[in-house]
């Protein structure tokens, strides 16, 4: 099993999704985000069956940051009841894991040696 963590996030627009990516790899949250474009969502919300564009995306974060990349997610999303979900990722590449781990770490990562 590897130590990341593939965070999936879904973004009301394109702005978004890189505002809040951006923000997140530069504090270090997260190693990598791969925004992956438009989607079309279909869910119930208030008990009626809605449609809406979105935008999805995949944070990348060693697993011992997986709680706070996702609440730092929400904090800054625009929906009141964001869709973040938390997705092992069980095999990588060896360098890969380090190069993640190395580069999630908050500030102090930077220290740490790959």
């Amino acid at each position: 099993m590897s130590d990341i963590v593939a965070i999936y996030a879904v973004f009301g627009s394109d702005e978004e999704a890189r505002r809040i990516g951006r923000d997140m790899i530069e504090r270090r949250l997260a190693a990598c985000v791969n925004i992956l474009g438009p989607c079309h969502s279909i869910y119930r919300w208030q008990g009626k069956v809605e449609e809406a564009g979105e935008v999805a995306a995949i944070f990348k974060t060693g697993s011992q940051g997986v709680a706070t990349l996702i609440a730092a997610i929400s904090d800054a999303h625009s929906y009141d009841v964001p869709a973040i979900a938390a997705l092992p990722v069980v095999d990588t590449p060896g360098d890969y894991a380090r190069w993640v781990e190395s580069e999630s770490g908050g500030p102090a990562a930077s220290d740490r040696s790959v």
